[in-house]
């Protein structure tokens, strides 16, 4: 499944390549011919569901469910039909106040219980095959069931019972937080709360209610522990969240191709010693000990009107290597990368290699001149492009470094921390608890460390810090260097050309300043000079 996050202004939260393929000046609007084509584009790589407006439901966005706007919104049902993907919408769990028609959203009131039951069965009118709701709900300022003194599984129920009659299905995000956290209160931490509000409910959802997990416990940061709450609750349907929308990965200006981190999070083991317990295993229901009717994957999908759909042309990997992927976790990705080089690009050899190398070391290349060792958040606020490391820093967001001059990075220990890593399994407790065990790249994520402690690559933390930034601007530069000698392959399309070298160009600037601004910010703090005398301002 995808999630689009289209608005119906025709604007798209954290999209990246233009205007929304659906929607314009507050209306339901679209190119019927390029709607088809990009129907066609999503089942050629396996995709069978869809959202087609944004999780956060405004005004506008509301009456989608309306009688006045479903057949609109049944033509497009009917455009992805032809290619066997069913269509759902994220509704507003206010939606009965947001219309003047109700003067509560309570979902233990009949009122409401009513409306919504009338509203299904006019969707279902119109649209037979119609998939359900995606819901965000408390969370970030949406109204949901904590207005009223109830629960998740209060809420989520009513809405999945006006849908169950017709075999829809309810999608509870489960992305809530305390976004008005004291950014001094340490022991408020916001990795902990998706589990704090979920995992005691287990049992609770009815069956055709599935929770909506992100992948990490924070927020699609370039680097993330894996959310404890996708291993746990074995009695609840799930489903997990990716983003390939590049929000925190560079906004498809910067190349980072996700597979890589895909895989990742699909291999993680969340009972060690057991053979059927990683995360793929559960999503598809392989787990003996999950019992769940409904599982699988769901992604915030990264196209627009952009003639190159994703904008970025070297972004159309990321939608090509999700669909893959999902239905097929073991696929070998540089496979994967030289096969969507060939069928995209070109089969020059040259061309391949070269591209399927840039594609491969790319996430790993973004990692290392943005988020050191797991800490990640360093971005400017709202829009999240470029570096301002104290940018959320004494914001109430809940997403700190705690940097002071002596070290950084957040304690989630049993002992001293937040407790966060007791969510997870005893033997991955155990692994991430502790500093001599826990893997390199998420060491500042689970704990505060001193500027010079010695990491396992035999570095301290500070000249780990300055090393990684250096050293992905100097990869940004290979990268510019080896696209400008594909010029050659004359099958390379001229657009498609010049539009990747001004992305690169791009991104160089990009890293750079944040090579600058992060080297210069731990130094000024440190007081430690780089071991390689570089340039770093005082």
């Amino acid at each position: 499944m995808i999630n689009h996050w289209d608005n119906m202004d025709g604007s798209i939260e954290r999209g990246y390549a233009g205007r929304s393929l659906f929607f314009a000046d507050n209306k339901i609007s679209y190119d019927e011919t390029r709607l088809c084509q990009y129907a066609r584009l999503l089942a050629s790589v396996g995709i069978n569901a869809l959202t087609i407006n944004n999780v956060n439901v405004h005004h506008h966005e509301t009456n989608l469910i309306r009688q006045h706007l479903l057949p609109d919104v049944a033509r497009i049902a009917a455009i992805f039909r032809r290619y066997t993907i069913q269509l759902f919408l994220s509704v507003n769990f206010a939606a009965p106040i947001e219309t003047g028609e109700l003067a509560t959203a309570d979902p233990f009131d009949p009122q409401v219980v009513t409306w919504w039951q009338q509203r299904a069965e006019e969707i279902y009118q119109y649209i037979p095959d119609f998939g359900g709701y995606v819901v965000k709900a408390d969370s970030e300022h949406r109204p949901g069931p904590f207005t009223y003194e109830r629960t998740h599984a209060d809420g989520a129920n009513m809405l999945a019972r006006s849908l169950a009659p017709y075999g829809g299905l309810l999608y509870w995000r489960c992305f809530v937080y305390n976004c008005q956290q004291k950014w001094y209160d340490r022991s408020t931490d916001r990795a902990r709360a998706a589990w704090d509000h979920f995992a005691p409910q287990d049992g609770q959802f009815d069956d055709n209610v599935i929770l909506q997990i992100k992948s990490g416990p924070m927020d699609f940061q370039v680097r993330e522990p894996v959310s404890p709450l996708l291993g746990a609750m074995p009695h609840t349907n799930k489903v997990m969240e990716l983003q390939i929308t590049q929000e925190y990965t560079g906004q498809q200006i910067d190349l980072c191709w996700l597979v890589p981190q895909w895989k990742t999070i699909l291999g993680f083991d969340t009972q060690p010693g057991r053979h059927d317990a990683s995360i793929a295993d559960i999503l598809a229901g392989r787990c003996r000990q999950h019992s769940m009717r409904h599982s699988g994957v769901t992604a915030v999908v990264n196209t627009g009107d952009h003639p190159f759909w994703t904008g970025h042309p070297l972004a159309q990997a990321n939608l090509y290597g999700y669909g893959r992927l999902i239905w097929d976790p073991e696929i070998d990705e540089r496979l994967l990368a030289q096969e969507w080089c060939k069928l995209t690009l070109s089969d020059s050899p040259k061309t391949v290699d070269t591209v399927s190398q840039m594609l491969l070391s790319s996430w790993l290349v973004y990692e290392s001149y943005t988020a050191p060792l797991g800490v990640g958040w360093m971005v400017q606020p709202h829009h999240h492009y470029g570096p301002a490391v104290d940018g959320y820093e004494y914001d109430s967001w809940g997403t700190y470094h705690y940097a002071n001059r002596y070290g950084l990075g957040v304690d989630r220990t049993q002992n001293s921390g937040t407790g966060y890593v007791k969510q997870y399994h005893p033997l991955n407790c155990q692994m991430y608890n502790n500093p001599n065990r826990c893997p390199q790249e998420l060491i500042l994520f689970f704990h505060h460390l001193k500027y010079r402690h010695v990491l396992p690559s035999g570095k301290t933390v500070i000249q780990h810090i300055y090393d990684s930034h250096f050293n992905g601007v100097a990869q940004v530069e290979d990268y510019i260097q080896k696209w400008a000698e594909l010029a050659a392959d004359k099958n390379i399309p001229e657009d498609l050309f010049h539009e990747v070298q001004e992305r690169l160009n791009r991104q160089l600037n990009n890293a750079e300043a944040w090579r600058d601004q992060v080297n210069t910010y731990f130094y000024r703090k440190s007081g430690i000079h780089d071991s390689r005398n570089r340039k770093i301002y005082p």
